[in-house]
């Protein structure tokens, strides 16, 4: 959005901002990532940005600094604070479609996304108000898949659609927080829908009782019109790159994770941005120096059991680590890249990873290959 079409522009109240010890001037210098220290020798920069208050028009702002300092390009930098997304427009409208109730609910979390967001827009609740108009479907109602859907109808998603075949049993409990004692023997997203829209009534929740077989399972699903899948299924053990493939023919984002024991990861993919989920991880596979001996696999190494190892904090920072990429990819705050897969070691904190490699030529998905 044009500074000069704002109606009060204002430098957003989350994004501190200070002259240094040596004459620059810092804005949103505390946080790594939305930070900017700008040179300002002659002082005029400070003036402008005191003058962004929200109380003038983008004319008044201007003789504001040009009384003082005429002849500076003090245009021309209030339009690069917008564009780098430090500006709101203080007279901004709230869209018609947020209710008063809404508007008071999602308070926290607008100031929260208007904090990240790094695009110019008409007014602070434009990214709350695209949430409200995006429709997910989530593959999955487990540990992962719950704190997914709790978070996305926290935040005020328009509508989510659940699905997965199973019941909810006593050995679920330990990880599996949307669900309580009361619901073993219930068929999973029969609890998730009555749990959920207790949660925001204000959310569209819907579900249907399902196994995915195949890639055909998901491409019907995927007709209905969505704006992101969120797969938090790991069953059966080719869903992933089922829905890879489904979702770059369907041009659709999507977000995926897990855990193996201590590590959990997330990524985010979208069609034509980006290396796809195969790439990512048939990259992973070939470069690890696992000096396996002859006739020893991967698979071979994992734990011996009939279940996953997993707790509360690995299947739910797993969720939460989704949620946020499903945030920004349907409205932009922030302004991720698909193509990438963030790990964190909950032994080794330290040791946290974030992965992104170009589309492998060789790749069948979104690669050359034929």
């Amino acid at each position: 959005m044009r500074a000069e079409e704002m109606l009060r522009p204002r430098i957003k109240p989350e994004h501190g901002r200070y002259v240094t010890v040596d004459g620059n001037v810092r804005i949103g210098a505390t946080v790594h990532g939305l930070g900017v220290e700008i040179e300002d020798p002659d002082g005029w920069v400070w003036v402008l940005i005191g003058a962004l208050d929200g109380t003038r028009s983008p004319d008044e702002v201007l003789d504001v600094v040009l009384s003082d300092y005429p002849g500076v390009p003090a245009a021309d930098a209030m339009q690069q604070l917008s564009d780098a997304g430090f500006l709101e427009d203080a007279g901004g409208p709230v869209p018609a479609e947020l209710s008063k109730r809404e508007q008071e609910r999602y308070s926290r979390g607008v100031a929260f996304l208007r904090w990240i967001d790094q695009t110019a827009r008409a007014s602070s609740w434009d990214v709350q108000h695209r949430l409200r108009r995006s429709r997910v479907l989530l593959i999955g109602v487990g540990g992962v898949g719950g704190a997914v859907a709790q978070g996305l109808v926290a935040s005020g998603v328009g509508q989510l659609h659940c699905v997965d075949s199973d019941t909810v049993e006593l050995s679920n409990l330990n990880r599996q927080i949307l669900f309580r004692e009361s619901d073993i023997g219930k068929a999973k997203v029969d609890v998730a829908v009555t749990h959920l829209r207790e949660l925001n009534s204000d959310v569209r929740v819907t579900s249907e009782q399902r196994r995915i077989t195949g890639p055909a399972d998901l491409a019907e699903l995927l007709q209905s019109g969505y704006d992101l899948l969120a797969l938090c299924a790991d069953q059966p053990r080719s869903i992933r790159r089922w829905a890879n493939r489904e979702c770059l023919a369907a041009g659709l984002p999507w977000v995926v994770g897990g855990y193996h024991g201590p590590i959990v990861s997330g990524s985010l993919h979208g069609p034509g941005q980006g290396a796809c989920w195969e790439c990512l991880h048939d990259h992973e596979a070939e470069q690890a120096e696992m000096r396996l001996p002859p006739e020893t696999t991967l698979e071979s190494l994992a734990p011996r059991l009939p279940w996953h190892p997993v707790n509360v904090v690995s299947a739910s920072l797993t969720g939460t680590l989704l949620t946020h990429f499903a945030l920004a990819a349907l409205t932009g705050a922030p302004p991720f890249e698909p193509g990438f897969r963030y790990e964190v070691n909950l032994v080794r904190l330290d040791a946290s990873v974030s992965e992104r490699i170009t589309p492998r030529p060789e790749c069948p998905v979104c690669g050359n290959a034929p």
